[in-house]
């Protein structure tokens, strides 16, 4: 067989001082090796004592298994802790990691990884059958994966996860410890940044088979990546150390990262400007938006977009919003342009689609932000179809959080002057609310989607089938589904476009959702902080960070 073979690349990078949600950029500094004491943030000029990074995440990380997790806090502390075939670098691009040289064949449709010479945590060899027993236990039912659907990709991935093909009929396969046998069901051109999602990740074969509880324990917890779980206090802290076992270990300078478990975001600045936070803001903690225009004024606060949507969900199995012209009114009625100017405060773009800027197919608006006009007389509509002469009260639920809170408040406040609804507003802690969502106990709910990989298909397969994981509004479409479907057969990239384009204007005419802005990174860092990246897709990588004069 006639193969495309990508090189191996030595991760030799040089990289700015880029952190919070999304950060690209390249200079570096190259550490001391001295032993420094903190710096306070006002100079940054004293000794950094050790090289641990301080953080924090606002949510707890409800599992730091990687193939269960649907998050981005558990993402971020799994991406720490795990190496994948691949991982992405500074430059946005996938490069070999544990898996040291890669063969595509000239149809796309198979691959071979060599696995390299590498350690688990534990002192174990990391071998292709953990990365075959990894991605099976994903697609096995019975494990509970939240992202099955992204080792669909994969022959008969999704078929043997519906329990209509065998185990070993999948397309991956070990021929030996070094040798990783991957077969797809069709091309599919983004797969080398698949590899490098928390979703393909290995687990130590052994470990797993023998202890159920080795992801919430750290005494058993074994990773492959640059570091490894030390200790995890629930509701208040983790700490994660230097893997000595990493295979690129050379490349880590951090000794620590310590994440703290801190809700409320003032507390979180606060804590920054005192000194005991090398950053704060998102993606994993948050500012409070009060602060923003100061921060802004000041020049130190670091906004930079990224590939995501924050939106609401609408429970479209549940009236009135199984009406498609009620849920139009609910979303054209909503002024993004007021939210981004008076709450978030951090230069969002107000979404007219559910995908970004670097992926939408239709440069004008799907419709107009705020349109308050056509949104009464759509629920007018849809009322009437509905046979209702008055709306009952709305439930909108979000997770706790400040920020969130402000945002559904001015929300609240909009629909009830535009649509004269009364809306009452439930909050929950994060897996608490990630499980009401799920389940489909909710009306309207906020949650929100960073891409994984620069392809629309992405997002747009979020709403494939009802019965995705991570689609919670009960929507589908059959014409929606097949062109989805004939997208991932489709070799023609122009074609291929079309298809997606049409797959878009369907979704954006039904509205399963409600966009509202596109993210942006807004954080704050320490002078002395250098090398923190976070990709296009605003993933963090602490791989490459240093703590510096």
């Amino acid at each position: 067989m006639k193969k495309q073979v990508i090189s191996a690349l030595m991760l030799t990078f040089a990289i700015s001082g880029c952190s919070g949600q999304d950060a690209t950029g390249t200079t570096s500094t190259q550490p001391t090796s001295e032993q420094q004491t903190s710096p306070t943030p006002a100079t940054g000029t004293e000794k950094i004592r050790e090289h641990i990074f301080r953080t924090n995440t606002f949510v707890e990380p409800p599992t730091a298994d990687p193939g269960i997790l649907d998050d981005i806090a558990s993402e971020t502390v799994t991406r720490a802790l795990f190496d994948g075939l691949t991982r992405i670098g500074q430059d946005n691009k996938p490069h070999e990691a544990a898996a040291e040289k890669i063969e595509v064949s000239p149809d796309g449709l198979t691959y071979i990884f060599t696995i390299r010479d590498a350690k688990w945590s534990n002192g174990d060899p990391v071998t292709a059958y953990d990365f075959e027993f990894a991605w099976k236990r994903v697609l096995d039912p019975s494990t509970g994966s939240k992202s099955p659907d992204k080792l669909y990709y994969l022959k008969n991935g999704k078929k043997a996860h519906m329990g209509q093909a065998k185990p070993d009929e999948i397309g991956v396969k070990a021929t030996n410890d070094k040798t990783l046998v991957v077969t797809l069901e069709s091309p599919a051109p983004f797969f080398l940044e698949l590899t490098a999602y928390p979703t393909y990740y290995p687990v130590n074969k052994k470990l797993v088979e023998s202890n159920t509880k080795w992801a919430v324990d750290p005494n058993e917890y074994v990773s492959n990546g640059p570091f490894k779980l030390e200790t995890w206090d629930h509701k208040s802290k983790m700490v994660l150390a230097k893997n000595e076992n990493y295979w690129d270990a050379n490349t880590v300078k951090l000794d620590k990262i310590e994440l703290s478990m801190i809700e409320d975001p003032n507390t979180e600045l606060s804590m920054f400007e005192n000194g005991e936070l090398d950053l704060a803001g998102t993606p994993l903690g948050a500012l409070p938006f009060d602060a923003m225009p100061t921060l802004k004024e000041s020049g130190k606060l670091e906004i930079q977009p990224y590939a995501a949507t924050y939106w609401y969900k609408f429970n479209t199995e549940k009236p009135p919003f199984n009406n498609v012209k009620i849920r139009k009114a609910f979303t054209y009625a909503i002024n993004r342009q007021q939210i981004i100017d008076n709450v978030t405060q951090g230069n969002q773009l107000p979404a007219t689609s559910a995908l970004p800027p670097s992926m939408t197919f239709k440069q004008e608006p799907f419709f107009h932000d705020g349109d308050i006009q056509t949104a009464k007389q759509l629920l007018a509509e849809g009322m009437k179809e509905m046979g209702m002469t008055k709306l009952p009260a709305i439930t909108l639920s979000f997770n706790t959080s400040e920020g969130h809170k402000k945002i559904a408040e001015a929300i609240q406040d909009q629909w009830r002057k535009a649509l004269g609804v009364d809306v009452q507003l439930n909050n929950q802690e994060w897996k608490v609310y990630l499980e009401t969502i799920h389940q489909g106990n909710y009306q309207v709910g906020r949650l929100g989607w960073a891409a994984q990989y620069n392809d629309p298909v992405n997002i747009l397969e979020l709403f494939k089938e009802k019965s995705g994981a991570n689609n919670d509004t009960g929507w589908e479409n059959p014409q929606y589904k097949e062109l989805l479907s004939k997208s991932t057969l489709e070799t023609n990239p122009t074609k291929r476009k079309e298809l997606l384009a049409q797959a878009e204007q369907i979704l954006m005419n039904e509205l399963p959702i409600a966009p509202i802005y596109y993210y942006t990174n807004n954080y704050v860092k320490q002078q002395y902080v250098n090398g923190l990246f976070v990709s296009d897709t605003g993933r963090v990588d602490w791989k490459w960070t240093t703590l510096t004069k």
